[in-house]
């Protein structure tokens, strides 16, 4: 009985312009054409045949000169020093916190590494290990800047100076490869009195406008919750159709929600959030 051989050809979607000239944030998928691989320096996310050069993931491109590299949707924040993240306290050990930040392992923040009550610059003691509940406790949300790595890859953070224990808001996660680098990570809505940390882990925390950092909220009233739910959504409605999310972004979505008049509670409805994001791909390119 003669054996039959089989034609297995790979379906490799194929766009009519190359994916690294369109602008804005487009989605690839595993096996679709980016572009010619002579001129280009391949990297993680990618793979050559026939000289071109393919996705082997689903996410977006990014590209440094010649370097190319496509970062999955829904991978773990790696994270770079100097980042800043929006973390949770998930547990306490000797001299220091577990804190999740949506990375492969769990963050660690040393007792050396936080601004002591009153400001004060001395080495910590045993009596300051007794105390440790008196700053954090587990389930705590926190802003924190990313310090050094350890050998295992695990993050090590610093809450000195702006960052620190953040109450009375709303806590939201998205991808982490949505949101943009920038210049700052703090940001004022001004039109809705919001703050938001845009963390670069995906995790983003947003809260009534403080006019002084020392400022401390005591009640949040009903108008300052509709604001803080129609920022929420806004993030939200971006992350839902996979576009980059920046102080310029949100703007614009929660501009245009109270341009249409649509109340929070419907602005994640499929329909109200293409129309919300639809002016959406000029801002995210600058």
């Amino acid at each position: 009985m003669e054996s039959e051989s089989l034609d297995l050809n790979i379906y490799r979607p194929e766009r009519k312009v190359p994916m690294i000239q369109n602008k804005g944030y487009k989605i690839l998928v595993p096996g679709e054409y980016i572009c010619d691989a002579a001129d280009v320096i391949p990297s993680h996310g990618t793979y050559v045949e026939d000289a071109k050069l393919y996705s082997s993931v689903s996410g977006v491109v990014e590209r440094v000169n010649k370097l190319i590299c496509v970062k999955p949707l829904k991978s773990r924040y790696s994270g770079d020093v100097g980042d800043v993240v929006v973390g949770r306290i998930t547990s306490i050990a000797q001299k220091r916190w577990k804190v999740d930040i949506n990375a492969r392992q769990e963050a660690v923040l040393l007792l050396s590494s936080i601004n002591l009550p009153g400001g004060l610059l001395r080495r910590r003691t045993v009596e300051d290990q007794l105390r440790m509940r008196n700053y954090f406790v587990e389930d705590d949300i926190i802003s924190a800047e990313v310090q050094q790595f350890f050998q295992d890859g695990a993050v090590s953070l610093h809450t000195r100076h702006i960052y620190g224990k953040l109450t009375k808001g709303l806590f939201v996660t998205v991808p982490s490869t949505l949101v943009k680098r920038c210049a700052s990570h703090f940001y004022t809505l001004e039109h809705a009195h919001v703050d938001i940390i845009l963390g670069i882990n995906g995790y983003i925390w947003i809260s009534p406008e403080k006019k002084f950092q020392s400022e401390e909220i005591v009640e949040i009233t009903p108008e300052q919750r509709l604001n803080m739910s129609r920022v929420r959504n806004s993030i939200k409605a971006l992350s839902k159709v996979f576009k980059v999310i920046s102080p310029e972004t949100i703007t614009e979505v929660y501009m245009k929600s109270l341009e249409c008049n649509f109340h929070p509670k419907h602005m994640l409805q499929p329909s109200v959030i293409q129309q919300i994001t639809s002016d959406t791909d000029a801002s995210s390119n600058k």
